[in-house]
This record gives structure tokens, sequence and C-alpha cells, in this order.
């Protein structure tokens, strides 16, 4: 049995990106239906008994008509060639209030047929062409969903979280009995669990999530543990795997260096032992490069210009059709001597460019508990002269006798 596990899709991210000329939709709305083409293509092409899909349809929990059709063109794709394909949902993909549908919710609502969507925990049993597969799902759950406003009364946040996490985890211990152990066995979630390399969601407020431990999942009842909401693909297990698929395309620079795709699992009998061999490994997707090109520019830089070109040019092979952020590190006194036009120029086959700069400033001398601006002019000579380590006491109250007779004529004159 081979299964395509993906997750994360988030259509409707459109950062770094610009109006398509030849269909007026948004350029990275594209990037992320071209990858989601290359999961459908390839599950196509390679006799895939399942597409399991943990979580994350849309960015929006209110995807647009044009997102929501796209993304059901890619569905029908599969239902209509036979390939079963389930769907979780994600936290993104719950809408504002209590009541209304889920954005994949219009699926299940007019059961299309092979197309299988899961608003909430439970076990479901697939039938695909190489034998029936069973799924217990955890889908992201509201707190509302889990705790009564009674029972989350008097917890603290650390004591909620402890009370969610004992709830997921007999939603998952409840649903192991009931499982028929002759057919392979799948828990799909959309959860965080403690140990994940994070990715570009990193933002959230972890304090407000539920997060499981491994050992709350990894049960061997399982032949395979398909996770989402984590945006790095990784294995926080072995036996049984516990597997982030990771998102499908990079949504920001913090994930520069990440490769993005999904992963096929593959369950076959072991015809000695009697039990199930699981083998899965990650298949890597074409999607949009991010670049980062950083460039130090010293205060004696003649054409710091030029400098900047050079580092362009080293990266050329990676800039075509990228999206190319150019860091300059430089003092101030550098910055006017930039010929914005001719860097531009330079970066002109990138699909999507920005300049960042960490311009240099020099610190005010601080003197003491003062900056010289608070001082007076002989208290500001009187502690100059204080650092000066190089000069003798007695040359430094020279020195001092002699500035208080300039600045004393200095004022004498400006009367």
């Amino acid at each position: 049995m081979k299964i395509l596990h993906f997750a994360d899709l988030h259509l409707g991210v459109e950062s770094y990106g610009h109006p398509d000329p030849a269909t007026g939709l948004p350029s990275r709305l594209l990037d992320f239906l071209s990858v989601l083409d290359q999961v459908v293509d390839y599950a196509l092409n390679n006799e895939v008994d399942l597409v399991l899909f943990c979580g994350d349809a849309y960015k929006s929990r209110e995807p647009s008509q044009t997102q929501q059709r796209e993304f059901a063109k890619r569905i029908k794709r599969l239902s209509t060639s036979g390939i079963p394909i389930f769907l979780l949902i994600g936290n993104h993909d719950l809408p504002n209030a209590i009541g209304r549908a889920t954005t994949t919710e219009i699926f299940d609502t007019l059961a299309v047929t092979n197309v299988y969507v899961s608003n909430r925990p439970d076990i479901y049993r697939i039938p695909t062409k190489s034998g029936t597969v069973q799924i217990v799902s955890l889908p992201w759950l509201r707190r509302s969903a889990l705790l009564s406003k009674e029972e989350a009364k008097n917890l603290n946040l650390e004591q909620i979280n402890q009370r969610l996490q004992q709830i997921l985890t007999n939603i998952i211990a409840a649903n192991i009995p009931k499982l028929d152990a002759g057919l392979p066995s799948i828990l799909a979630g959309h959860v965080w669990v403690s140990g994940a390399q994070v990715g570009s969601e990193r933002l959230m407020t972890i304090g407000q999530e539920q997060v499981l431990l491994v050992s709350n999942v990894a049960h061997p009842a399982f032949d395979y543990i398909a996770l989402g909401h984590i945006h790095k693909h990784q294995v926080l297990s072995n036996n049984p795997p516990v597997v982030y698929s990771g998102s499908l395309e990079r949504l920001d620079f913090s994930e520069e260096e990440d490769d993005k795709g999904f992963y096929l699992v593959e369950i076959e009998p072991d015809r000695e032992t009697g039990r199930r061999q699981v083998s899965f490994d990650f298949h890597r997707v074409t999607g949009r490069r991010f670049l980062t090109i950083n460039v130090n520019i010293e205060p004696d830089d003649t054409d710091p210009t030029a400098t900047v070109l050079r580092a362009i040019g080293e990266q050329e092979s990676s800039i075509k059709e990228g999206i190319v952020r150019l860091q300059l590190n430089l003092p101030v006194e550098i910055e006017g001597q930039l010929r914005d036009n001719d860097i531009r120029n330079a970066v002109k086959e990138a699909h999507y460019f920005a300049i960042a700069k960490d311009i240099k400033r020099e610190s005010r001398l601080r003197l003491g508990q003062f900056t010289a601006e608070e001082l007076t002019p002989i208290e500001a000579l009187k502690k100059y002269l204080e650092t000066r380590k190089d000069l003798s006491r007695e040359r430094a109250e020279v020195l001092l006798q002699y500035g208080e007779r300039l600045i004393e004529e200095q004022r004498t004159r400006g009367r």
C-alpha cells in the first residue's frame, strides 16, 4: 500500500509576489498551486493508493472563491482518477465563529466520491485498490470544544494546556481498542508535538497551544503517525514513524534553506513474521527559491556599489526567478554613495527583490553617566583628559589649564 502524506499548503499566502501578467492571479498563488500540482501528478503517475493531507489547506479561515476553485480542481483530479484523499482540518481551516463551515467541509457536504473530510476525532476505514486502511483522526480542536468554562475556571494557562494534553491523549487511547489489528493503521493529526523543530510558524505563541509528547502519539498500534502543523519536515520517531511532512512551499526567509515536499509511505506485510513493514521517503518538490545576499561594506570602501555588484554577480544563477533579499551592513557615511538604480538593475531577473540596510552609526562617547552633550565644555574636557591613559597627571593638568583659558577667552569674546 502506497500512501502520500503532505500538509500545510496555505493557499493564499501572497507575500513577495506580484500580479501575474498572463492570468491576473497573484504570482505566489500560482507558486503554491504549482507545488500542489507536483503532488497530484506524483500520485497519479506512481499508483498511489491514498493521499493523506494533514491540515491547513488555506492561509485564511475564509479563503477567496478563486482559491477554493483552484484547490477543488486538484482534489477532483485525484478523486475522478480513483485515488481517495483524506482531508484533515487544521487550525487555519477552522471558521472564526462556531456554527460556520470549515474551509474543506464542502467536499463532505456534496459527498464527493473518494474524498473524506475529518472535522472531529474519529476512525475512518477507507477502501483503496490495495485494501482497506484505517485512520484515527485528530484534527485541530478548539479549547472550547475540549474544555467547558467551568472546567477551566480556576486553572492557569499551564494547567489548561496540561488538561488539554490529557484530553487529546485520552481521545487517541479511546480509539486504539476499536482498531482492526488485521488492517494497516495510521494516526493523522494536526497537532504540536514536543521536540519538533519549528519553521515559519515559530511566530505563533506556543504557550497558547496544546502540546503533545511524542509518547502520546507513538503508540505501537499505529503503523505510521502522519502529522501536520509544523512547517519543517522531520522525523520525531522511527518505531513507529512519527513524521511531519512540513509545508509544501517556502513561506518566508526563515525557510530559505529548507527542502519542501511530501512523504511516500509504503506499508507491506512481512511474510515471515506476519507483521507489517513500513518505509517512508521524503520527496522534494520544486518551489520558489529564497535567497539572502549578505554584504559587509567597510568605512574605507571607495566604491561600495561595486562591492555590492560583485556579491550579486557571485549569485547570478540563483537570483533568476528567485525571491531575493540584499542585506547590506554599512557605516552611515557610506550610505549616500550607493547607486540604488545600478543595484536594482543587477537583480532585475529576480521574481521579487528587497534591500535591507543595517546602518552603523558612530555611538556618542559616554563620559561616566553623561554624554558629551550633557556636560559643560570644561567638564567635557576634564572627562576626556581622564580617559587619556597616555597622559601623565601633570601633563593633563597643564592641558586642562590651557583649555580653561581658551574656553574663557571664547566666552569673553562672545559677550
